[in-house]
């Protein structure tokens, strides 16, 4: 099947006859597959969207066709799931090359061909054509289709819509690892998320150096966070940690001293590590008990086992679970004791710093963000206020401290305390690319 051997059709919807002797059905979706990877890199979009509807939407019009027409041939009558699976990695074949080739505007164009309005067929005298009209009709009702929608979404602050519409970039992280969906979905995902964080790191930069600035304009960089202006002394609370005893450093110093132990005893360093310097030592005293019992009982036969990086590896995974959800469903009761009440910057600076000694988690890490964000789109922003502010912290936080921009805090009036956190109006947050050292 090639796009030059199948014209375009201006006039009325056309069926894409497929060789229904294919000796199986894998072969007959790859012939699929190539013939639409072929045409999205040599047909303009309008092209592509008339090839696609023609060959899953107007196919099933009775009025085109007297057999079971086009891909749908190649499908038994219970072989629903299998149509999906096609109808969707043609979907992330198209999605993939658009977004490669900055044509969102059009991505939205193929989200609505699902639409009820174009699903409305003319199909009551056909059964075999009926139970395929329901596969599409399930499909946009599906998972499948909601993931799909997230790619013609708007992705800023601003979004109008569900609270959780703002935080599209960790559900999109988890189907970059999910390896039941397509490669391309899979891409696809990967680089929208991406593209979404370097917006957020971006603006907050910009916002930062604008809200600190007189004669900068204001209102051509906004506040990508929802945290209003308080967000400003928020980033100088985070940076203010720098020097002999920042993150960093203490994270370098404990992979050091951590090399050679046994599973048992790094149990108890992280455990250590993760709470020095918790300001609330009331909370800390509940919050370390907990966590110490929930990974004591954890991996307890590999207890003597010299640490190797998969165990170190796995260990800050299991870390992150019990901080924010064990199952991928609900939230652990480590999460919400430290959300609920307003403690979630504390929660952020842990999980920070798992990151910082074990960069290879951030993904884990960002995966069970999306489960929880999963877990509580069910309910209203207000009943969500705490976790809403959890997220919005933690995008801040990991934007200065684990991303490839480097923010500092400058004094800039002369106090008599040489304590900032005294006065923070007297300083400035200024940001600069980090220089890759490795190079």
């Amino acid at each position: 099947m090639t796009a030059n051997s199948l014209p375009i059709s201006q006039e009325e919807p056309r069926c894409v006859t497929l060789n229904t002797k294919q000796p199986n059905v894998q072969i007959a979706q790859a012939e699929v597959y190539s013939f639409f990877v072929e045409i999205v890199n040599k047909l303009p979009p309008e092209d592509v969207l008339r090839e696609f509807k023609g060959l899953f939407i107007d196919g099933l019009d009775s009025q085109y066709s007297h057999s079971i027409p086009g891909i749908y041939s190649i499908f038994s009558a219970d072989n629903e799931k299998e149509f999906c699976n096609t109808l969707k990695r043609c979907v992330y074949i198209i999605i993939n090359n658009w977004k490669s080739n900055r044509k969102d505007k059009y991505i939205q164009k193929l989200v609505n061909l699902f639409a009820n309005e174009n699903l409305k067929l003319n199909t009551k005298n056909f059964l075999a054509i009926n139970i395929r009209q329901s596969w599409l009709e399930n499909f946009i009702y599906s998972k499948d289709y909601q993931e799909i929608k997230l790619f013609s979404t708007k992705h800023d602050e601003s979004s109008k819509g569900h609270w959780a519409n703002r935080y599209t970039s960790y559900l999109l992280i988890d189907q970059s690892v999910n390896e039941n969906n397509p490669r391309e979905q899979q891409e696809a995902a990967r680089r929208l998320s991406r593209q979404i964080k370097d917006k957020f790191k971006f603006e907050l930069a910009m916002y930062i150096a604008r809200s600190q600035s007189a004669v900068s304009s204001t209102t051509r960089y906004t506040n990508p966070s929802i945290l209003g202006d308080n967000v400003l002394h928020l980033i100088k609370t985070i940076v203010l940690r720098k020097g002999m005893f920042s993150y960093e450093n203490i994270a370098n110093i404990f992979i050091k001293q951590t090399q050679e132990q046994t599973l048992e005893e790094f149990k108890t360093s992280i455990e250590k590590y993760l709470f020095f310097s918790v300001d609330n030592q009331e909370l800390v005293e509940i919050l370390r008990q907990q966590f110490a019992e929930k990974l004591s009982l954890w991996k307890k036969n590999y207890n003597q086992e010299i640490i190797t990086k998969e165990l170190f590896l796995r260990t800050c995974n299991r870390v992150i679970d019990c901080l924010t959800t064990q199952n991928g469903k609900e939230p652990s009761s480590l999460f919400i004791l430290l959300v609920t009440p307003g403690h979630s910057l504390t929660l952020v600076i842990i999980l920070l710093k798992t990151i910082l000694i074990c960069k290879n988690s951030r993904r884990h890490l960002e995966t069970r963000i999306a489960h929880l964000i999963r877990f509580y789109e069910n309910y209203s922003e207000e009943e969500c206020k705490g976790v809403i502010n959890f997220i919005e912290i933690f995008n801040i936080t990991f934007a200065i401290y684990a991303e490839n921009v480097e923010y500092n805090l400058i004094k800039m009036e002369e106090e008599q305390s040489s304590n900032p956190q005294l006065n923070l109006d007297g300083y400035r947050v200024f940001s600069q690319m980090k220089v890759d050292r490795q190079k």
